[in-house]
């Protein structure tokens, strides 16, 4: 538990000892990147600079809800097209069509959906004939 800060004492007095005292209990020791400068010291100030490197960590999963299920649809409509097999096409299809009737029927939060199931068999024709070179 957190010790509480004695009667008398400065903040910045006891915290500092806090530091030290981990310090040298090696509580520092072993972090992720220790030794290592900090990633973008040279760079202008950017106020919203953490904003955007979690964006950049998570993906873009800050996204609503619709707007992600969009943007996994095109992910899994270019899958499809680099498939090895027609088995994996419809796999792929098949997954995101579910994704996609479920948020249909259970409307998702964000901007409208704007989204309909693939065509199965029109995605796999698409997929043979570019396999065929016509």
């Amino acid at each position: 538990m957190t010790q509480r800060k004695p009667a008398g004492v400065g903040f910045e007095t006891w915290i500092e000892r806090q530091i030290r005292e981990a310090q040298d209990r090696g509580e520092f020791d072993d972090l992720p990147g220790a030794g290592k400068p900090l990633a973008g010291l040279h760079e202008p100030h950017d106020e919203l600079w953490w904003v955007k490197e979690k964006l950049r960590r998570e993906e873009g999963t800050a996204l609503p809800p619709t707007l992600l299920l969009r943007k996994e649809a095109a992910a899994a409509r270019e899958a499809a097209g680099r498939a090895r097999t027609e088995a994996e096409v419809r796999s792929i299809l098949a997954a995101i069509n579910a994704r996609i009737e479920d948020a249909i029927r259970k409307p998702m939060s964000g901007p409208p959906l704007n989204l309909m199931p693939f065509d199965v068999e029109h995605v796999v024709a698409r997929w043979r004939a570019d396999r065929s070179g016509g």
